[in-house]
């Protein structure tokens, strides 16, 4: 038996519940898949449709994977020392595994999948392939030209090994093999190491392999399966490609085309045939005769080496499995068809990258597939927008002779603007649709702030008024203040323009201030941010204490010292980390004043320094002093330059 998944002696209520997975799905309608698979190597693989499990021999890692039908792992089979061929019981109950370097064949357990039966061939068999049939395992094994048939009966007591059962052939490697339960007591052999090698069917009624028919094939037969009429099987070489021949005389009864040479093949229940190749360009294809030989393939780019014989049929005929080797990587995947029967279709859409919204602009594009569709084949388009975000039926559309479409539209919404073209598929082709995406330009939106590039006192209160123009449906505006400096910035208000488009805030200015308006935009009206920064000078106070008297000379009023007073002069910024006040002294001299200095002051966490001036000699000077926060000099930069007023002072005995 090879890969057939469910066979007359299994229940319906199996095939009803195989089925209930892809109900609603209409084959087509679902998406193909390409899974990873857990496997340094496929010697070969078996679906299991009562269990629902695919079984890879994962032959240089010594041991059986078990999957699901979406190549989820399940678990593994270990100690199977350079396990080769697989096959399953008629009634899926049982997986048998042929274990080359343990010269032995192993039973599985499908449901809870591990070894429960071992059948030694004997030792330096190296049995290599296996078929399952009417109570006998039968295994190809040996080497080279010393290659042989034999079996394991399992009907009696203790399990009987028959070797050396060939006849009608001379292998020159262990042949592979196959049975069905729709051919019963028939084993089907097949050489395929190399040029013309023999397919021979053989007669097992009697326990013994008796030839019915045999023939040398041209080129390397590759693959083989029995169809589910009983009456052919299917074969894929390398020089005819997929041919099936009868099972009574092996005469060719059909041919299947396919571009390349054929190295695998799979017969669906439903007597679907696929055919798996390797071609010149991206090494492997699958071609599937949904309607026999005599009508077109739909054809599966699969991009990657497809392992001999590695195909095969979900129990449903509807899904195509197929481990692959990715192309120039050692990695294996599972290729999963959702819908290979039908012949597959691409929608291409092609639209402006970028558009003016309300402008109308040209969509446009082709349906492709591997069957031609015909003029006037109808496509449905639907546009997805911002007003739309569950798409909008712009409606149908139809091909021109070459497959081709083109129709216009006006976006009314800005953003990202898709049109799905899809098409429905009908009864040989799969469903597709493609998508164009167009960046659509909104309106413009006036938005203005005032007050930029003000300067004002620290402490000053500054009313902030952000003026919003035309708009589609938002009215909202955000006010926010990002002082200078590591204070975060901060949302001052949110809220909706009144009737003439203002918004206004108050705010206490204590730094320089970058003050920002944002408007969000809607689904026609742009995105809107404006700025406005206003200059906020440093907090300053001085004030000179230790006077005796106050003096008028000329207009001005000076706070008079003895000279063995020391003046006190108190100092405050804004406080700030790291901040410095600077402090200048000038001297009346010959008519002016003239400079006696100036220094940095470094302020205590409250802002605030004290510098007292040594007054002993002083009698008859005047002077004056005053303090200051230099913007960029003082240790920061987070306000605006100010000068304190100059204090007057003068000194007597």
């Amino acid at each position: 038996m090879r890969k057939r998944t469910l066979s007359a002696a299994t229940s319906f209520a199996v095939l009803v519940g195989s089925a209930a997975l892809v109900a609603g799905t209409a084959g087509r309608a679902a998406a193909d898949s390409v899974v990873p698979l857990n496997v340094g190597s496929v010697g070969d693989m078996v679906v299991d449709g009562a269990h629902q499990r695919l079984f890879f021999s994962d032959t240089y890692n010594n041991r059986v994977v078990v999957t699901d039908f979406a190549g989820r792992f399940v678990r593994a089979v270990d100690n199977l020392p350079y396990v080769r061929d697989l096959d399953l019981s008629a009634d899926s109950a049982t997986l048998y595994a042929a274990v080359q370097n343990a010269d032995k064949i192993v039973a599985i357990d499908t449901a809870q999948p591990g070894v429960t039966a071992e059948y030694p061939t004997g030792e330096g068999t190296k049995p290599s392939t296996v078929a399952a049939a009417g109570g006998r395992l039968w295994f190809g094994y040996g080497e080279n030209w010393d290659s042989e048939l034999g079996s394991v009966d399992l009907t009696t007591a203790t399990p009987t090994v028959a070797l050396a059962l060939t006849t009608g052939a001379d292998w020159s490697n262990p042949p592979t093999l196959r049975t069905d339960p729709a051919a019963p007591d028939t084993l089907v052999a097949a050489d395929g190491t190399i040029s013309s090698g023999p397919i021979v069917v053989y007669d097992t009624g009697s326990g013994t392999p008796v030839v019915r028919a045999s023939a040398q094939r041209d080129g390397f037969v590759k693959d083989i399966e029995i169809a589910p009429d009983g009456k052919s099987v299917v074969a894929a070489d390398r020089t005819t490609s997929l041919t099936r021949l009868s099972l009574t005389d092996l005469s060719e009864q059909e041919h299947f085309p396919v571009s390349w040479n054929a190295e695998a093949v799979a017969v669906a229940p439903d007597g679907t045939v696929a055919g798996g190749t390797w071609d010149r360009d991206d090494v492997g294809d699958i071609f599937v005769f949904g309607g026999g030989s005599a009508t077109p393939p739909s054809v599966r780019d699969t991009k990657s080496w497809l392992p001999y014989g590695e195909l095969a049929w979900a129990p449903d005929s509807t899904r195509l499995f197929a481990a692959v080797q990715e192309s120039g990587r050692s990695e294996y995947s599972l290729r999963i068809y959702t819908a290979p029967k039908y012949h597959t279709t691409s929608v291409t859409v092609k639209a402006p990258a970028t558009a003016p919204i309300n402008k109308p602009l040209t969509v446009s594009g082709s349906l492709g597939s591997t069957l031609r569709l015909p003029a006037g084949t109808p496509l449905t388009v639907t546009r997805y927008d911002a007003e739309n975000p569950a798409g909008k039926a712009l409606g149908t559309r139809t091909t021109a002779a070459n497959g081709t479409f083109s129709f216009p539209d006006t976006p009314a919404a800005a953003g990202k603007v898709s049109y799905r073209v899809a098409y429905q598929g009908d009864a040989r082709h799969a469903n597709s649709s493609g998508t164009a995406v167009v960046s659509v330009a909104p309106f413009t939106t006036y938005l203005k702030l005032d007050q930029n590039r003000r300067t004002v006192d620290y402490g000053t209160n500054v009313t902030y008024t952000a003026s919003l123009g035309w708009t589609h449906r938002n009215r909202v505006v955000e006010i926010w203040a990002d002082p200078y400096g590591p204070e975060p910035k901060r949302l001052l208000k949110r809220g909706t323009v009144d009737s003439a488009g203002k918004l206004s805030v108050t705010l206490r200015m204590t730094r320089d201030t970058w003050v920002t308006a944002d408007f969000a935009g809607d689904t026609r009206s742009g995105r809107a941010h404006v700025g406005s920064t206003v200059y906020t000078r440093a907090g300053l106070t001085t004030t000179l204490t230790r006077h005796y008297k106050w003096s008028k000379i000329g207009t001005i009023w000076y706070q008079t010292y003895h000279q063995t007073a020391d003046p006190l002069v108190t100092a405050w910024n804004n406080p700030y980390p790291g901040r410095s006040t600077k402090v200048e002294l000038q001297v009346w001299y010959a008519g002016a004043w003239r400079s006696g200095g100036e220094d940095y002051v470094r302020l205590n966490s409250g802002g605030m320094a004290y510098i007292a001036f040594d007054g002993d000699g002083a009698a008859g000077i005047r002077a004056r002093i005053r303090t200051a926060y230099v913007d960029g000099v003082s240790g920061d930069d987070v306000n605006t330059t100010v000068h304190g007023s100059w204090k007057y002072l003068n000194f007597t005995r």
